[in-house]
């Protein structure tokens, strides 16, 4: 019988590792699925044909835990334990070259479902999906939400039943790509709470090297560990919340604690750190121990491989070695079955990266400093300010100097802030907190005026902070000294309005108002013309200021947050 031609081209000509004898075709025979509905050999190669199944209808839902709630009655503990699988297994994804889908049974359906074909058996939906790194993809579209049954994907059923790895007897195309496909039973609390489903894109030939085998190897442990349910495990609270990948460097130990396998990656991140030879053959603990520089981490990191040898759960820890080399260090326990298989140690070179760290470290606590250096001239400079007024009979003078240390106390507010943050961020509603007592103080001794502020006006760029609070502060400090008679009480109410793009801010107050014929462009007050000023040229925003319908006045800014030119 004649070869159909298949969309993806000869991949019929790549050998099938040996599969599972339970659950597969016999060893070196390679099976295919593709579109057409028939069975040929050709060279001693079987290859299925069958029909592609149509596009399984997607859930709007999108998100792991609203799908699992949506469609399934499991438990809390069924559930942190399917988000942890999901946390850990791009770790299976890489090691295994193949896509990762985590299938569920579906015991609940959302109002307005269609209704379940009886005859389809158990129904299913996939919750999330991992893609490789080390290899290319079988899905390359998003499939979670997406729905499937016994009757089209059996070993799923299979594999929760008979509580083992299930192997599809014959892979299948997929949007043009041979797929092999397994199932992994997701155990928790002695049930099946999920169903793994690895597939291997076939239609780029791999040459089997020792790197392929030993991350094959690993994988198949750690799938075994997934079925039985001692993997993944809840990690104590880790030292460091990286974790190095498989890419960044792979060792695994057998039982002993010999080094059996190093990829290249690792080999580097121990050259770097001051063994030069080998590590095939050498027990890793004490290695590791000689080379790290504090004895404390030392004795730690070797710990934590012994730790897994023995089958506690993988801890993540950092250690800078004698030779200024920093590495991240992750060790995994392999028992697959209950049976010790030795430990995975994963690594990674961290060096460049914590030099990079203390530099912006060392950057930050220098731009702190200079804004607590400015704070303090600048509270020099207001109090040399007060000196003076003292020092001056003339009223006018007394008040000019009065506002001069008002604006200065102002800015000096900013740089006192600046000089606490980490990333040149301004709580604005902590500083007009700050802000509001100190107008207060400065205010007439006869004026009975309280200042209140309303809404919430989130943290800004210091660039934007330090020009909108002058202009506040202006703009309340008028408020409070114009707007009422002596002896007349009243309120300034500072409201804010945060959206993402604009934040927008209204000064008023419930005075007497604006005079007629007031022209903010021709007005010649200082505080006035610093406010314009600022919000024209810094800020590039608008102001307006108005009378309000029953009393008082209003100053309305608009002051954009997105990063101006």
């Amino acid at each position: 019988m004649p070869l159909i031609p298949a969309p993806a081209g000869p991949v019929v000509r790549r050998r099938a590792r040996p599969p599972d004898r339970s659950a597969g075709p016999v060893a070196g025979v390679m099976t295919v699925v593709a579109p057409g509905g028939q069975r040929a050999v050709a060279g001693g190669t079987v290859v299925v044909l069958e029909p592609v199944p149509p596009k399984p209808p997607r859930s709007r839902v999108s998100t792991l835990s609203d799908l699992l709630a949506e469609h399934t009655g499991l438990s809390g503990g069924a559930v942190d334990h399917l988000q942890l699988v999901v946390a850990e297994w791009q770790l299976l994804s890489d090691l295994s070259f193949a896509d990762f889908l985590l299938w569920v049974k579906v015991t609940e359906e959302p109002d307005g479902a269609a209704a379940a074909d009886p005859e389809a058996g158990d129904r299913y939906i996939c919750v999330a999906q991992a893609r490789p790194t080390t290899a290319p993809t079988a899905h390359p579209e998003d499939v979670v939400g997406s729905h499937t049954d016994a009757r089209e994907n059996p070993q799923l059923r299979r594999a929760a039943a008979e509580r083992r790895i299930c192997r599809e007897e014959d892979p299948r195309w997929y949007l043009g790509v041979p797929v092999r496909r397994e199932a992994v039973p997701v155990s928790f609390g002695g049930e099946v709470v999920g169903i793994l489903s690895r597939e291997t894109n076939l239609a780029v030939p791999r040459v089997p090297s020792g790197l392929e085998i030993a991350y094959l190897g690993i994988a198949g442990d750690l799938c075994h560990m997934v079925g039985d349910g001692t993997f993944p495990t809840a990690e104590p609270s880790p030292d460091v919340h990286t974790s190095p990948r498989v890419g960044d460097g792979l060792i695994r130990l057998d039982t002993s604690g010999a080094v059996v396998f190093a990829s290249p990656n690792a080999l580097s991140a121990y050259h770097r750190m001051g063994h030069a030879a080998d590590l095939v053959g050498v027990r890793l603990a004490p290695l590791t121990r000689s080379l790290i520089a504090d004895p404390f981490d030392a004795t730690e990191v070797a710990q934590r491989i012994l730790m897994a040898l023995d089958g506690q759960p993988s801890m993540r820890t950092e250690a800078e070695s004698r030779r200024g080399a920093a590495v991240l260090f992750r060790a995994l326990p392999l028992r697959p079955g209950g049976k010790p298989a030795g430990a995975l140690v994963l690594c990674r070179d961290v060096t460049e990266v914590r030099r990079r760290d203390r530099a912006l470290m060392s950057k930050d606590a220098t731009i702190r400093e200079i804004h607590h250096r400015v704070k303090n001239n600048l509270q020099t400079v207001a109090a040399l300010l007060r000196l003076q007024s003292r020092r001056t009979n003339s009223p006018e003078a007394k008040e000019a100097l009065a506002e001069s240390v008002r604006r200065v106390a102002a800015i000096a507010m900013v740089h006192e802030t600046l000089s606490t943050s980490v990333d040149e961020r301004v709580d604005l509603d902590e500083l007009i907190d700050k802000v509001i007592p100190v107008i207060g103080d400065v205010a007439a001794a006869e004026s009975h005026v309280k200042v209140r502020k309303s809404g919430q006006f989130g943290v800004v760029a210091a660039e934007t902070a330090t020009p909108l609070v002058m202009i506040l502060t202006e703009l309340i400090q008028n408020a409070v000294e114009h707007a009422y008679p002596a002896g007349h009480s009243g309120e300034v109410v500072v409201t804010a309005t945060r959206s993402a793009r604009w934040l927008d801010v209204v000064v008023a107050d419930d005075g007497k108002g604006l005079p007629r014929g007031f022209s903010l462009e021709r007005a010649n007050g200082l505080g006035l013309q610093i406010v314009r000023t600022l919000m024209e040229s810094e800020l590039r925003g608008t102001l307006s200021l108005s009378r309000r319908d029953r009393a008082g006045t209003e100053a309305v800014l608009r002051v954009p947050l997105s990063h101006r030119r």
